[in-house]
Order: C-alpha cells, then sequence, then structure tokens
C-alpha cells in the first residue's frame, strides 16, 4: 500500500445549504401552488356540497358550504322513474355519441393527418393550410350550414347528426399529423423494405407507434362531445334522445331553478371524465411533448 492511499480518508461532499432567498422562493413556489389548486377545487367541492343540500338551504343567504341538512333528495329527484327527467337515458346517450364520435374522428383525422405528412402530391401544404385556417373560424359560423346539411339528410332529431359532422375538425388532422412527423421515417422504409404497402405501413408501423397521440385525440374528442350543449339542443328535439348537458338544462323552469338537482346532474357529468383523465394522463403528456419536435 503506498504512503499516499495509506494517508487516504473518505471525505465527504459538503453539503450546500440553502440561503435565506432560496427557501423564501420554496415556499412561495408552494403557497402559490397550493393557492390554484383551491381556485380550481373550489367550483367542484361547492357542486358536490349543493347536491346534498335542499332546494331551501341552496338558496339561503348567506351562503354556507356544509349542506343544512345533508341530504340526497336531489339524486333520488334525479333518478326517479316516475319525473320527467330521464337522466340515465339522457346519460347513455351522451356515452353513445361520445363514443362514436370518438371512433369516427380517430379513423378519418389519423388517415388525413398520415396523407399530408407522408404522402406527396400537388397542392398538400395549400391543402394543409386550409385545414389549419378553419380552425381559426368561430365554431358558431357553422350552425346554420351543418343544421341545413343535416337536414336535406334527414338526420335530424338522430344520433347521426351529432356524431358525423364532428369528423370534419381540423385539430385532430393538424395534431396527429405533427406526430407523425416526430416518428422516424426509418421504421416505415424498413416496412417497405420487408413488403409492406402503403396501408399495412400505415395500420401495422405508423398507427401503433401514434398510441399516445390517438389516446390523447380520444379523450379531447370525448370530452368536446360529452360536454357539447349547443349543438344538441339545435338538431334533436324528443326529450328522449337528448344528450346529457341538453337534458339537464331542463331542469331550469321559467320561474324556479331547482340548484340542487342541476348540481347533482352536473356531478353525474363529471364522473366519466374525471375516470378518463386518470387512466389516459400519461399519454396526453407524452403525445403533447412529441407532437411538438417537428413543425
Amino acid at each position: 500500500m503506498t504512503a499516499a492511499a495509506a494517508t487516504y480518508r473518505y471525505r465527504p461532499a459538503p453539503v450546500r445549504r440553502r440561503t435565506g432567498w432560496g427557501m423564501v422562493r420554496r415556499v412561495l413556489f408552494w403557497l402559490t401552488i397550493a393557492a390554484l389548486t383551491a381556485v380550481f377545487l373550489a367550483p367542484l367541492l361547492w357542486m358536490l356540497a349543493t347536491s346534498f343540500k335542499t332546494n331551501e338551504d341552496a338558496t339561503r343567504l348567506p351562503l354556507s358550504w356544509i349542506p343544512r341538512p345533508l341530504t340526497t333528495q336531489a339524486y333520488r329527484q334525479l333518478f326517479d322513474p316516475a319525473s320527467h327527467t330521464p337522466v340515465l337515458q339522457w346519460f347513455g346517450n351522451s356515452l353513445a355519441v361520445a363514443v362514436g364520435t370518438t371512433l369516427l374522428v380517430l379513423v378519418v383525422d389519423s388517415m388525413a393527418a398520415y396523407a399530408l405528412a407522408r404522402l406527396h402530391f400537388a397542392g398538400r401544404s395549400a391543402v394543409f393550410a386550409v385545414v389549419v385556417g378553419t380552425i381559426f373560424v368561430p365554431a358558431f359560423v357553422f350552425l346554420v350550414p351543418n343544421f341545413l346539411i343535416v337536414s336535406r339528410l334527414g338526420w335530424l332529431d338522430s344520433w347521426w347528426a351529432l356524431i358525423v359532422p364532428a369528423a370534419a375538425g381540423a385539430f385532430g388532422v393538424f395534431f396527429l399529423r405533427q406526430f407523425f412527423l416526430s416518428l422516424p421515417r426509418e421504421l416505415e422504409e424498413s416496412a417497405r423494405i420487408d413488403g409492406a404497402n402503403q396501408w399495412q405501413t400505415f395500420t401495422r408501423i405508423v398507427l401503433p407507434n401514434a398510441r399516445p397521440a390517438l389516446a390523447t385525440l380520444a379523450v379531447l374528442t370525448f370530452l368536446t362531445s360529452w360536454n357539447d350543449f349547443l349543438w344538441p339542443i339545435y338538431v334533436l328535439f324528443s326529450p328522449g334522445m337528448l344528450t346529457l348537458p341538453a337534458g339537464l338544462s331542463t331542469l331550469q323552469g321559467e320561474s324556479t331553478t331547482k340548484y340542487p338537482v342541476i348540481m347533482a346532474g352536473a356531478v353525474v357529468a363529471c364522473v366519466p371524465v374525471l375516470l378518463l383523465f386518470v387512466l389516459a394522463q400519461r399519454y396526453v403528456v407524452e403525445s403533447v411533448v412529441r407532437s411538438g419536435i417537428k413543425g
């Protein structure tokens, strides 16, 4: 053993102490996070609390967070088979329309996005510019044209009027195109060398690698369809055909408003949304990060 090795002693690295300003910044950061969390959670907690109140308690001044008395009267009235509020049917209608819309958007937008990202044809840039340009057009501009189209097709008061027009959205095409551009071309070239045609490359190579983007688009499309209120009340007329947001609006009368019942319906409408976010949040983060790599 050499003299240098014999005299060596382990000396731990000095611990960096946080300065006073560093501690203040950390405390301010967490206080800001807590404040923002409270701002976002307060409406949800108020909605939940109001759903367990009586109508008199919900309109009593001063307002109170704690229901007095605590009752499930609003939920019993909401799900009462003898009432004129078929919430379960509205819930099923919304679920069927949202799922159908999501599936159609994924099929149509993925094919259009792949064509704009990988195929070379005359006017591709112009087509993409027109598609992106429609994103900046306010949605209410399309109300009358879409209504006339679905009326001519005989789709009024049917789910077709809610599902089919949603497939023409430009955001999904733009979002998936950006993600497809981030995928390595070597994957597709290897598939073609192995004898795969364009369709096989798209379905067996591109789509499996685009699952995060597809999951994100599915979540966004589902939420948009689930929360849609204006278009359903334009094209649906039968009470049994209404979706949940449109149906809940009928709970508000001309002279009185049943706030606990409306809040109970809103709680029911929030459950699928929260479950969807919990299950798909990691895909959302991954796709947003990757879709911005290439423009």
